[in-house]
């Protein structure tokens, strides 16, 4: 009789640990659901407040110039006189210098990674350009101050000069005396600051293609090159854009390198050897210098006019690369 109780009451201490078990696992489900989402809440928030002090700081500055503080060359803190022009320009054209400079070689660099490079040596170059992005942003702005601005100055600026001074349209844009710091200047600074998350994520991208692709075009003929522009980019081209659009954020947004070598200038010149300026440049420059609610606030409209352009930026690549896998599905 015993026995027989035994055997019934097995299965119902199974049942309940089973339960007991279901019930852990369920509660550690929901706390790890809440979790994460208070974890996605939290950047939110974070973002809504950024964008509300930055709207809130620059009020002021909104009321004062209007739209007419984007498009104003002005920038005189004793009248209290502002204008963006100058800092829009220059963080724009700098940001397109660095990634005429960068994109070409960074590719290169992954496309020789994974394609040519002997495999003894793709850790250490690959370790060394990875290296790159760890060093701060003020060391590369005092080696492009000390050694890259002078020897732009002596041998690339007058041969660029040299070379267009007859030519229509790059005429104006190598125009002027070889200063050594501008606009040029700070756009190969920030070509060799992008250049390591460009090269990086290509590389690691390049990586994921599978090996039969490749050795099926190998097989039909294909050389290197071919395998690399029919089979590798377009297999990785969505991969590719996003890692162009992570060094071009890098190249808005950064600050003290470019502070070193622009120039510092609030003007719009035609020539990319003249000094400039940049949104950010300008922020740290003059930020503790600021007197003023109305010198602040426009200092603070420069902060949020960035943020609007990187947001625009990377709005513009999400939805390239939304279209990109919808054509590729």
């Amino acid at each position: 009789m015993s026995e027989v109780v035994l055997q019934q009451a097995a299965p119902l201490s199974v049942a309940a640990d089973r339960t007991r078990v279901l019930s852990r696992l369920a509660l550690v489900d929901r706390l790890f659901r809440q979790v994460t989402r208070a974890a996605a809440v939290i950047v939110l928030v974070i973002l809504g407040g950024v964008i509300v002090s930055l709207v809130y700081g620059s009020w002021p500055a909104m009321k004062a110039f209007g739209f007419g503080f984007l498009f104003s060359q002005s920038w005189n803190p004793v009248t209290e006189n502002f204008g963006a022009l100058p800092a829009i320009y220059g963080t724009v054209m700098t940001s397109i210098i660095a990634m005429l400079i960068a994109v070409p070689v960074g590719l290169g660099i992954a496309i020789f990674l994974t394609e040519l490079c002997p495999y003894v040596l793709r850790r250490p170059i690959g370790t060394a350009i990875e290296l790159l992005a760890g060093i701060p942003s003020i060391i590369y702005g005092i080696w492009g101050l000390f050694v890259l601005a002078p020897f732009l100055q002596s041998h690339v600026q007058p041969a660029l000069i040299a070379a267009f001074g007859d030519i229509p349209v790059f005429s104006t844009l190598f125009a002027g005396p070889p200063y050594g710091i501008g606009m040029l200047t700070a756009g190969f600074i920030l070509a060799i600051m992008v250049l390591p998350f460009i090269a990086s994520i290509s590389r690691d991208v390049f990586d994921t293609v599978p090996l039969v692709l490749k050795e099926a075009a190998w097989g039909i003929g294909a050389t290197t090159w071919e395998v690399t522009r029919y089979v590798v980019i377009p297999y990785t081209r969505v991969g590719v854009i996003g890692g162009v659009m992570l060094g071009l954020g890098r190249a808005l947004g950064e600050t003290m390198a470019v502070t070193f070598v622009i120039g510092n200038a609030h003007k719009i010149s035609g020539s990319l050897l003249a000094p400039g300026t940049t949104i950010s440049a300008t922020i740290a420059n003059e930020f503790t210098e600021a007197v003023g609610d109305l010198y602040t606030s426009a200092l603070i409209e420069l902060g949020l006019i960035l943020f609007f352009i990187t947001f625009v930026v990377l709005a513009v690549a999400r939805y390239m690369l939304m279209r990109i896998e919808q054509k590729s599905a």
